[in-house]
């Protein structure tokens, strides 16, 4: 098997992994209504929370941080692959896509919170502490969990940069921040993998690539944040 097929079949993986929903698992075991029917339908352990179940809602949040961190650390142990190659990025992207967008459910995914965490803490665990750290700040303060995990999201990228410079991986983690401003992800996503494809074909050096990446992230998520009547003003 030539390492283009292998690294192909490894992402491939960590996009099924991240399509394991453990909200509707969790839910299932437990005999409580599917996560999708009640509350805001998002799949995810604050939704679940909303049964009244603390214990469901603390293991969809750990199951679903796992799967992020399992699917990045699988792919470090496996290859070797370090955090400047294209690999490991992409195996972050795929696990973070598959909690979104998971096959399993119908395409029909959360938030992906909890995945992000478990997949900044495989990368290294001062950028997924740091990060954690962001938002607890945000949400004691502010009292708005979908501020708070916009807010982390955006400063993610930041962390990893100043911790280990510009490179693909902080791409990678500043998709995930166009990902959480839904209304502009479809427009941001397809943005995002042309800035990545450039820079892996030597289009763009890493640092103008990660530059155009973060410039894609703060105008999906500035337009997120704007009211839609103002839109239509």
């Amino acid at each position: 098997m030539t390492p283009t097929i292998f690294n192909g079949l490894l992402i491939f993986a960590a996009y099924l992994i991240g399509s394991v929903s453990f909200a509707v698992v969790v839910s299932k075991v437990m005999r409580l209504p599917d996560p999708h029917s009640y509350g805001s339908g998002n799949p995810g352990a604050t939704n679940v929370l909303r049964t009244g179940n603390k214990l469901a809602a603390v293991l969809t949040l750990i199951g679903d941080a796992a799967k992020g961190y399992v699917a990045v650390i699988t792919a470090k142990l496996l290859i070797g692959v370090e955090i400047d190659s294209w690999v490991l990025p992409a195996v972050a992207a795929a696990a973070f896509a598959g909690h979104l967008f998971p096959v399993f459910h119908s395409f029909k995914g959360g938030k992906g919170v909890a995945t992000a965490l478990g997949i900044l803490l495989a990368i290294d665990w001062v950028l997924g502490l740091t990060t954690l750290s962001t938002w607890l700040i945000v949400a004691v303060f502010l009292r708005y969990s979908s501020l708070a995990a916009l807010v982390s999201a955006v400063f993610a990228p930041v962390y990893f940069m100043f911790l280990f410079g510009v490179q693909p991986m902080a791409i990678a983690i500043a998709q995930g921040a166009m990902a959480r401003a839904s209304q502009a992800a479809v427009t941001g996503i397809a943005l995002s993998i042309v800035a990545m494809l450039a820079g892996s074909a030597g289009l763009l050096t890493p640092t103008a690539a990660a530059l155009s990446q973060e410039a894609i992230d703060a105008c999906a998520i500035l337009w997120a944040l704007v009211p839609p009547m103002r839109r239509n003003l």
